[in-house]
């Protein structure tokens, strides 16, 4: 089965990694296309082909503000992208479980020699 295009597919377009800057950027407010340029440090003619993709599959919206363009986010045309990625939070919860638990284990072998002198070592408050 072919790859959709990504200036048809949201899956496609954010798996470029300078058009999921520029979401992120964009996510708290809407902003002109220069201060994209300015904050990104991308050439104004990347940023606009970027956001021609993310518009074009819906990602963000544009409006003219006199001669400025002004771009924002599409939460709703984000809502998909981030439901399929919750699929995996499970599974990175997990992982960070047994991490935490790993460590708490080595701690534990540890603590009992360390714990003990501390018991007996004077305390910084103590004065």
């Amino acid at each position: 089965m072919a790859r959709a295009a990504t200036t048809s597919d949201a899956f496609n377009a954010v798996a470029e990694p300078r058009r999921r800057e520029i979401l992120t950027f964009l996510a708290p407010r809407e902003r002109p296309v220069g201060d994209i340029v300015a904050t990104l440090r991308m050439e104004q003619p990347s940023v606009s082909k970027h956001l021609r993709v993310l518009r074009n599959v819906g990602l963000v919206h544009m409006r003219r503000n006199g001669r400025q363009k002004m771009y924002r986010t599409n939460a709703e045309a984000i809502r998909p992208l981030h439901e399929w990625s919750k699929t995996f939070e499970r599974y990175w919860q997990h992982q960070l479980n047994r991490i935490k638990e790993r460590a708490e284990a080595k701690a534990n072998k540890l603590s009992p020699d360390f714990n003990s002198r501390r018991k007996h070592e004077p305390d910084d408050t103590d004065h």
